[in-house]
């Protein structure tokens, strides 16, 4: 599958929305991973729904952009999105809305989640833009490329955020059972990574390019 470029004049304005979108899903995550479910009697969290469309957007970015620029959407994203996540989670801890007087009090726990997010970020998006990269120069058939960069990159993802947010926690529940949460929120993000994103990937990837050539076509018709 070959992909034109995005033109130059618009990559900064791409890029900036890239970010943005980055940034709502952190926050979006944050806040959903602090609701847990139940699947086939395992525990996780809402947020194993959300967080894939990132790896989602990266895997376009790198496509269509290059590399270069994906990293620099992380760059970006990373420190407007620790603070905005720290301030959203504290105003709904536990899904409840707390108002802005809950900022007058720093909450380590909520900031804990904030910084592994933080890090999982970087790490996971970093990998998943290595590996992408790698993979869609050395395989012909479109969707190796976004199916490996899922495996790697959520795992490594998932580890770093449940480790650092959860590993000896003050909440009783989550220390107890991040380890499994953990084994279960990942295999939920690669299930719906492998079944439901990688083929909007390639739908997405397909639409993009097709209108794409429908631009440059216009000019050379007239």
């Amino acid at each position: 599958m070959t992909s034109p470029s995005v033109p130059q004049s618009r990559t900064s304005f791409h890029l900036a929305l890239l970010v943005a979108f980055h940034i709502l899903v952190i926050i979006a995550s944050n806040y959903l991973v602090q609701l847990p479910i139940k699947l086939f009697g395992f525990h996780s969290t809402w947020g194993a729904f959300s967080f894939p469309f990132i790896f989602l957007a990266t895997d376009l970015t790198v496509r269509l952009i290059g590399k270069a620029e994906a990293r620099r959407v992380i760059l970006r994203a990373m420190v407007p999105a620790l603070i905005v996540s720290y301030v959203v989670s504290v105003m709904f801890h536990e899904g409840r809305f707390n108002g802005l007087a809950a900022l007058g009090e720093f909450n380590t726990f909520v900031f804990r989640i904030a910084f592994a997010s933080f890090a999982a970020y970087v790490l996971g998006q970093l990998l998943d833009v290595r590996v992408f990269d790698r993979m869609r120069r050395g395989y012909v058939q479109w969707w190796v490329a976004p199916a490996a960069s899922a495996v790697l990159g959520q795992a490594l993802d998932t580890l770093a955020f449940f480790g650092i947010a959860f590993w000896r926690s003050s909440n009783p529940f989550m220390a107890a059972h991040w380890g499994e949460i953990a084994a279960v929120d990942y295999a939920i993000k690669l299930a719906v990574s492998l079944l439901l994103f990688v083929p909007m990937y390639g739908v997405a990837l397909n639409a993009i390019v097709r209108a794409m050539k429908r631009r440059d076509a216009v000019p050379a018709a007239a």
